[in-house]
C-alpha cells in the first residue's frame, strides 16, 4: 500500500474553512515562498509581525490617574497601618492602659479556672513579652520628680511601694516586675534542695472578695537552681554594660562598679530574696534548721540587696514555732553572719517576715528581742492568716464556690487584713523604738574595753592641788572645776619658768599666748587648753566622747581659745547623748496585708513602715496597679495639702 502523501497547507486553506476560523485569528498561515524552507520542510509558518495599536492621549491620562489614586491610596493604607502598630505598641506596653485591667486578667481567669495554673500562665507570659521587648512598663517621668522617696538601708527608692515573694517564685521574671513601677521586689522563697510543695488543687479564688487562699507549702526548685539564675542575669547585665561576661565582669557588677545594686541592677530599686527551710528538716534540730537557712544565704546572698528570712508562712508544718524568742534569734544571728562571708564589697541587709496571727504583747515582744539581739536590719509585718473570722462583711453571702473555698486549708489573704496589719505595724514600730532607746543607753552604763564601771579620780602631780569634781556634778560644774584646778597648779609667770616649760616636749606654747607676740593667729594653732581638754579630763564615765589626754596639756591656758565644734562645750553643756548612730540605727519596717491603693499606702507609712508591698491586689488588679496607687498617693498628698 502506497504511503499517503501529506496535504500542503495550501489546500488546507480551502478546506474547513469555519474550523480554520478561530486559528485563523491569531495565525496566518500562507504558502511557503522560500526554496530553501520548501526543500527543508513541506510545510512552513510564517507569522506575521505584531500589529500594535497605541491608545489615545485620553485615555493614557485617564490609565495613569488611576496607578496615581491607587499608589496615594496604598501610602496611606500603608502608613495608618503602620502607625496604629507602634501607637498599639505604646499602648499595650504601657502600664497605664486600661487593658491589662479589664481585658486580660479577665481573660486569664476565663481560660484558667484553676488559680494557680492561670498564674503560671501570667508568668510564662510575662517571660515571654520581656525576652520580645513587648513586656508591660511603667512610662513617664512621676517618679523622677522625687516625690515619693524614702529611705532604706542607706538607698533612696523612688517610691514607697513593693511587690511581695510568690508573684515570682522561682526568680524568673525579676526585671520584668522592676519594670512595672515598684521600688522593691521580693523573689522566693528558696530552700536548700528543691520540693514540690502541698498536693494540688492548692490555690483558690474569692472574686467577690478580691481573695486568694494559697496552700502552696513553699514549693522551689531549690537555692542552687536560683543562684544559677541570677547568675546569668547578673552576666548578661554585666555583658549590656561592656565589662564582659565572665567571672570577673560578675564580680565587678557586684562590687558595684555600675552604679547600681547588685540585686536589682536598677538605679533606686532593691531585690529581695526570701529564704526558707525544706518541709522534710527535723522542726526540732534548731541546727539543721540553721543549716538550712545559711545554705540559701551561702548561694543566694551575693546577688541578692536584701535577705528575707521567712518563718511565718502557715503551709510549712512547724515554721512558725520558729518565730518564738530562742530559736528566732538563732536562727537570724546564723543569717547575718552568713552575710558578712559573702564575697561581695557591701553585704545584704537581713529582714525577717512575721506572721499576722502571732500578735500577742508577749509574741510581738519576744520577736523584736530576737530583732535587737540578732542584729537584723529589719521586719517585714505581715503575711496571709489562717484566721477566718472577721474577714467577710456581716450580712454578706459568699456564692457557693467560694463558700466551699473559704473553708480550704492555707493562708488567707485580701483587703480584708489591711487594718489588722496597719494596727500590727504600729505596736511593732513603738516597740522597735523602745528598743533602739534601750539600745542607745545602754553603752553609756555597760562599759567596753576602754570604759571602766569604776569612775577614775584625776590624780594631781607632787607639789599641785586637786579640784575633782564631784560625780553628782553636770558636765559644765565639772569643766569648771578642771579649770579651777589648773588655774590654782599654774606657776608664775617667769622667766625661769618660761625656760623650763619650753623643755618640755609634750607641751607646745603657741605664739600667741606671750604677751610680745600679735594677736592674730593662724587657723593651724591650737589653744593648748580648751574645753574639750577640760572633758578629755574627766572620768570616762562621765565623757560623752572617750579620748586620750596627757596630764601635761592641762597646764597652760589661752586667753582666747579658737572657735572649734568642741570649744562649745564651754557655753553650751552637752546632754547625755545616745551611742554613735552608726552603731545603732532605726529599725526598717516593710508591711504587706490588704493593701489596694494610694490612701493605704499612706497610712501605712504614718503607721511607722518605710514600705507597703501587695501581692494579691497584683494578681487581680493586673499590671498596672502600682502606676495607679502611685497616682493615687499623690493625688491624696495634694489633697491633704489644700485641706
Amino acid at each position: 500500500m502506497a504511503p499517503s502523501r501529506a496535504v500542503p497547507m495550501s489546500a488546507l486553506r480551502c478546506l474547513n474553512k469555519d474550523a480554520m476560523r478561530p486559528l485563523r485569528s491569531r495565525l496566518i498561515c500562507r504558502p511557503t515562498t522560500s526554496k530553501v524552507h520548501a526543500a527543508a520542510s513541506p510545510y512552513a509558518y510564517n507569522f506575521p509581525r505584531t500589529i500594535r495599536r497605541y491608545a489615545s492621549t485620553a485615555q493614557e491620562v485617564a490609565t495613569n490617574s488611576r496607578s496615581l489614586v491607587t499608589r496615594l491610596k496604598n501610602l496611606f493604607l500603608g502608613t495608618a497601618i503602620g502607625a496604629s502598630l507602634i501607637l498599639g505598641y505604646f499602648y499595650v506596653t504601657d502600664t497605664r492602659a486600661g487593658v491589662h485591667q479589664w481585658v486580660v486578667v479577665p481573660s486569664i481567669r476565663w481560660f484558667y479556672d484553676d488559680a494557680e495554673d492561670a498564674h503560671e500562665a501570667g508568668t510564662k507570659a510575662l517571660k515571654a513579652l520581656y525576652e520580645f521587648g513587648l513586656y508591660p512598663r511603667e512610662r513617664g517621668s512621676e517618679d523622677r520628680n522625687d516625690d515619693l522617696t524614702v529611705e532604706v538601708f542607706g538607698h533612696t527608692l523612688r517610691n514607697p511601694v513593693g511587690i511581695s515573694a510568690g508573684i515570682d517564685k522561682h526568680a524568673e521574671i525579676p526585671t520584668a516586675l522592676l519594670a512595672l513601677g515598684p521600688s522593691v521586689v521580693e523573689v522566693g522563697g528558696a530552700t536548700p534542695y528543691p520540693q514540690d510543695g502541698n498536693p494540688k488543687p492548692r490555690v483558690f479564688r474569692l472574686p467577690s472578695q478580691r481573695a486568694l487562699i494559697n496552700r502552696y507549702g513553699l514549693n522551689s526548685e531549690g537555692a542552687d537552681s536560683m543562684a544559677m539564675r541570677l547568675r546569668q542575669r547578673v552576666r548578661e547585665y554585666a555583658y549590656a554594660m561592656g565589662f564582659g561576661m565572665d567571672e570577673a565582669a560578675e564580680q565587678r557588677i557586684l562590687d558595684g562598679e555600675a552604679g547600681v545594686p547588685p540585686g536589682s541592677l536598677v538605679d533606686g530599686k532593691l531585690m529581695a530574696v526570701q529564704v526558707a527551710k525544706n518541709k522534710f528538716t527535723p522542726d526540732d534540730d534548731i541546727e539543721a534548721i540553721k543549716n538550712d537557712y545559711v545554705y540559701c544565704v551561702d548561694a543566694l546572698a551575693r546577688y541578692a540587696d536584701i535577705i528575707v528570712v521567712n518563718v511565718s508562712s502557715p503551709n510549712t508544718p512547724g515554721l512558725r514555732d520558729l518565730q518564738r524568742t530562742e530559736p528566732l534569734r538563732n536562727i537570724l544571728t546564723a543569717v547575718v553572719e552568713a552575710t558578712k562571708r559573702i564575697n561581695r564589697k557591701t553585704s545584704p541587709a537581713v529582714m525577717v517576715k512575721v506572721s499576722p496571727d502571732e500578735d500577742s504583747e508577749e509574741q510581738v515582744a519576744g520577736i523584736v528581742d530576737a530583732v535587737w539581739a540578732s542584729g537584723v536590719d529589719g521586719v517585714i509585718v505581715g503575711n496571709t492568716t489562717k484566721r477566718r473570722h472577721d474577714l467577710i462583711p456581716e450580712g454578706y453571702t459568699l456564692p457557693n464556690k467560694e463558700a466551699a473555698a473559704l473553708l480550704e486549708q492555707g493562708g488567707y489573704s485580701g483587703p480584708q487584713l489591711f487594718e489588722r496589719t496597719v494596727s500590727l505595724v504600729k505596736r511593732y514600730r513603738r516597740l522597735l523604738d523602745d528598743g533602739l532607746d534601750a539600745k542607745s543607753a545602754k553603752p553609756s552604763e555597760v562599759p567596753n574595753s576602754a570604759t571602766s564601771t569604776e569612775p577614775k579620780q584625776n590624780k594631781a602631780p607632787s607639789g599641785q592641788t586637786s579640784t575633782a569634781p564631784t560625780s553628782g556634778a553636770s558636765t559644765a560644774d565639772k569643766i569648771e572645776a578642771t579649770v579651777q584646778r589648773d588655774r590654782a597648779n599654774l606657776k608664775p609667770a617667769t622667766s625661769e619658768a618660761e625656760v623650763e616649760s619650753k623643755s618640755q616636749p609634750l607641751l607646745r606654747l603657741p605664739a600667741r599666748n606671750s604677751p610680745s607676740s600679735p594677736a592674730t593667729h593662724s587657723a593651724s594653732d591650737s589653744p593648748a587648753l580648751s574645753s574639750s581638754s577640760h572633758l578629755d579630763q574627766l572620768s570616762s564615765s562621765d565623757r560623752d566622747t572617750p579620748s586620750s589626754a596627757t596630764p601635761s596639756s592641762s597646764f597652760q591656758s589661752s586667753p582666747t581659745p579658737s572657735p572649734s565644734p568642741s570649744s562649745s562645750l564651754s557655753t553650751n553643756p552637752p546632754q547625755s547623748a545616745p551611742s554613735s548612730p552608726s552603731t545603732v540605727k532605726p529599725k526598717v519596717i516593710f508591711c504587706t496585708g490588704g493593701i489596694t491603693n494610694g490612701k493605704q499606702l499612706l497610712e501605712v507609712q504614718q503607721a511607722g513602715a518605710q514600705l507597703g508591698m501587695i501581692y494579691t491586689h497584683l494578681v487581680y488588679g493586673g499590671v498596672g496597679v502600682i502606676s495607679r496607687m502611685k497616682a493615687e498617693m499623690r493625688e491624696e498628698i495634694s489633697r491633704q495639702k489644700k485641706t
